[in-house]
């Protein structure tokens, strides 16, 4: 069972966004396709008059005949035309061809009847005297159909480039926003437990002048300090962390100390840092120790009481990469790609908040990274951490 937070507002904006496009691209198609069929047509008569000239001028042989078909051809200057025999070999004869080609390139004839073959079936001209003469004329498309025809991909790859621009426009807009909640309600958090901490603070110190609360006044002590490392947390969000050389394994190990203590017995921890002790990366402390801590508490809940917890500790060249990895439910493939988002969560309580936070957490304040390694139900999972030196 999980939940997922959706912004209806921004749903809205998207589909009416992709019904405008859609709408757009399909009534430019459909009206182009009109007016390519209609140009087609009209392109198909003037060759066909044309064609019709030509057995006039073969058979009267005047010079009002040839006339015309000269008056014909002169209004035709952009629809190509080729001239062939009754099994489509090329008599050098047409209109509107590139004379150039046809003197450097042999088979640019041969090439155009096959290209003009797929556009447009042949008119046929037959001439009836002795031998009967029969002639194909295959044409191609003008530079106006050709316009018409390629206009809708233009109209769709510019439709295509605005919804992708508004679509991230949206997306930068909807992180900006998430980014102020999550740092505006995060300092309220840290100011709004200010004033309790106080007050237990002070309750604290006047039971240490009363004797026989020494075991009272040290379990409160130790949670007061974990209120005020919480509030501190909370306090760093939206603000620039200061990152310090720090020592991840003496992190990672105080950290798995803490959670070890709050486990059930039958889970098991162990840290690989390859014989290492002394591992450093730039980090905030108590920001880097609150992504452990999320990342340890979420593969307990995977374990349900038991299994092994392991976090292997890697120094490379460039950087320091740490693994946590645990023996739980596992992790389908297709919620690998929602974890990190808010509001997603596998468990009956919670909000889902914990690892978009220690993505945040890893990705903005320490420009490292954070994601699944692998994941198989029933197996467990692998979180890895990569941070820069």
């Amino acid at each position: 069972m999980f939940s997922q937070f959706v912004n209806p507002i921004t749903l809205g904006w998207r589909s009416v966004l992709a019904i405008i496009a859609i709408a757009i691209v399909t009534g430019t198609i459909f009206y182009s396709n009109y007016l390519a069929k209609k140009i087609a047509r009209d392109e198909r008569e003037k060759v066909d008059v044309w064609v019709q000239s030509l057995l006039t001028r073969a058979v009267v042989n005047e010079q009002a005949a040839i006339d015309l078909t000269n008056t014909i051809a002169s209004h035709n200057t952009d629809i190509p035309i080729i001239e062939t025999d009754e099994k489509g070999n090329p008599s050098g004869q047409g209109l509107n061809l590139d004379s150039n080609e046809i003197k450097k390139d042999t088979g640019y004839l041969r090439r155009l009847v096959n290209e003009f073959k797929q556009l447009h079936d042949p008119i046929t001209l037959e001439i009836s005297k002795e031998p009967l003469l029969v002639n194909k004329y295959y044409y191609g498309d003008s530079k106006l159909l050709q316009e018409v025809r390629y206009y809708p991909l233009i109209q769709l790859l510019i439709v295509a480039m605005f919804i992708i621009i508004m679509l991230i426009t949206i997306n930068v807009r909807n992180k900006s926003t998430q980014n102020q909640v999550w740092a505006g309600m995060a300092k309220e958090t840290a100011h709004q437990l200010g004033t309790p901490l106080s007050s237990l603070q002070g309750w604290v110190e006047l039971l240490k002048e009363k004797e026989g609360n020494e075991k009272i006044v040290t379990e409160m002590s130790k949670d007061v300090e974990r209120l005020k490392l919480v509030s501190d947390r909370f306090g760093k969000i939206g603000s620039t962390p200061q990152l310090e050389e720090k020592n991840i394994v003496d992190q990672v190990t105080e950290m798995v100390n803490y959670i070890k203590r709050r486990a059930p017995e039958k889970v098991h921890f162990s840290i690989n840092t390859d014989g290492q002790n002394d591992i450093t990366a730039l980090i905030n402390g108590p920001l880097f120790d609150w992504v452990i801590e999320n990342l340890l508490k979420n593969a307990l809940d995977a374990m349900e009481g038991k299994g092994s917890i392991r976090i292997t500790i890697k120094n490379e060249t460039t950087q320091v990469v740490t693994d946590i990895t645990d023996t739980g439910k596992g992790i389908s493939k297709q919620h690998v790609s929602n974890v990190f988002k808010p509001g997603f969560t596998t468990k009956k309580r919670g909000w889902g908040l914990g690892l978009s936070l220690a993505k945040r957490i890893m990705e903005q304040y320490h420009k490292g990274e954070l994601f699944v390694k692998n994941s198989e139900p029933g197996k467990g999972t692998t979180f890895r951490i990569v941070l820069k030196k």
